[in-house]
């Protein structure tokens, strides 16, 4: 059993820190994290593409590159596994693991934009992605998007959690559950769940989430969007002439330290 799968315990959750790229990776290990992700959104933004945009090479490359960055474990947010196919979503869990990544994702969001997968083959997807996940040591994430995505209700999210559970996912994760009971009930069906830290959810802070019963926070591209948020008010009070709102930002000796830690 890996150190990243022992983290994951129930009412004592840890924070998932999604990065973007070697500095963010190491800064997020300069601060304390205990584990890093991926975003597939950052990812995306990295290579000047709307989420959904990158590859299969794409992500497995970054995934090569923060493994390495870091000792920390890292979990790759694997889309949709890149593939339709349950043979084809297992293949590419393998490949993922020969990335030095702890864990990966995979969601029934066809990441075409084309809907969420038929419930029946969505599981055949998730069983095929647990199977190559155990063989090559990865903690696999299932993923049901239908509330993000506003493709199907929260007790339609539950059934679906509640079979991926069954074919074999080691933690259970529904981003952006309409409320507090939604959740419970996620909870309930007695594997680790993940939680995103995001929207109206953003004001539950660690303890709270605790109580809640959750194994582990992530955040998903909340970071990587306050990081935009940044990049767009400078870039635009720059062009502007208004360059006194640039002085707030961190030592360069401070992030220096961090990169150079590793």
């Amino acid at each position: 059993m890996s150190a990243f799968h022992d983290l994951h315990r129930p009412g004592d959750p840890f924070v998932l820190v999604n990065v973007w790229d070697r500095g963010t990776a190491r800064v997020a290990a300069g601060v304390g994290a205990r584990a890093i992700a991926t975003s597939s959104a950052a990812l995306a933004f990295t290579l000047g593409r709307a989420d959904g945009g990158a590859t299969l090479q794409d992500t497995l490359d970054h995934a090569h590159a923060l493994a390495a960055a870091t000792d920390l474990p890292l979990a790759i947010d694997f889309e949709d596994g890149f593939a339709a196919d349950p043979g084809d979503v297992a293949a590419h869990v393998a490949r993922a693991a020969e990335t030095g990544a702890a864990g990966v994702s995979v969601e029934d969001w066809r990441r075409d934009g084309s809907g969420v997968h038929d419930a029946d083959l969505a599981v055949e997807r998730v069983a095929a992605a647990a199977e190559a996940a155990r063989a090559a040591g990865l903690h696999l994430t299932a993923r049901a998007d239908g509330v993000l995505r506003g493709a199907y209700d929260a007790a339609e999210t539950v059934r679906r959690l509640a079979a991926f559970a069954e074919a074999g996912a080691d933690c259970l994760y529904a981003p952006m559950l309409p409320d507090a009971g939604a959740l419970a009930e996620v909870v309930a069906l007695g594997r680790p769940v993940n939680a995103l830290a995001a929207g109206p959810w953003l004001e539950w802070d660690l303890p709270r989430w605790a109580e809640a019963g959750v194994a582990r926070v992530s955040l998903g591209t909340t970071l990587a969007g306050v990081a935009r948020r940044a990049v767009l008010d400078g870039a635009r009070a720059a062009a502007e002439g208004r360059l006194s709102e640039l002085a707030h930002r961190p030592t360069g000796g401070e992030i220096a330290a961090m990169l150079e830690d590793g």
